[in-house]
């Protein structure tokens, strides 16, 4: 397959960037489908937001509910909606079906 250079604009900032072939080579490789849209700059900002100076991931948002099982007062990684139960770890383990075989 052959590729020629485009320049596209980022969809965070605005800008044009060059898509060159290599980019292109390396996005067929690996099977995209989709051009870039976020330009180099705005792709290693948000790499950068994403995880913190360690390199992982900077901790979950956690929110404070009450176990619908047992009472227990425990932190979900989401905002509980009063119209779903709310499990702690150990409740939740218990309920879920495994998905060991």
């Amino acid at each position: 397959m052959s590729f020629t250079e485009k320049t596209l604009e980022c969809s965070e900032c605005g800008a044009s960037f060059t898509f060159t072939t290599e980019e292109q080579e390396f996005f067929a490789n690996k099977g995209y489908t989709n051009e870039p849209k976020r330009c180099p700059s705005c792709r290693e900002a948000r790499r950068a937001n994403r995880y913190n100076s360690t390199g992982y991931r900077a901790p979950r948002e956690m929110h404070p509910a009450v176990c619908a099982q047992c009472g227990k007062e425990t932190e979900v990684p989401f905002k509980p909606s009063q119209d779903r139960a709310v499990y702690c770890s150990d409740c939740y383990n218990k309920i879920r079906p495994s998905t060991r075989r």
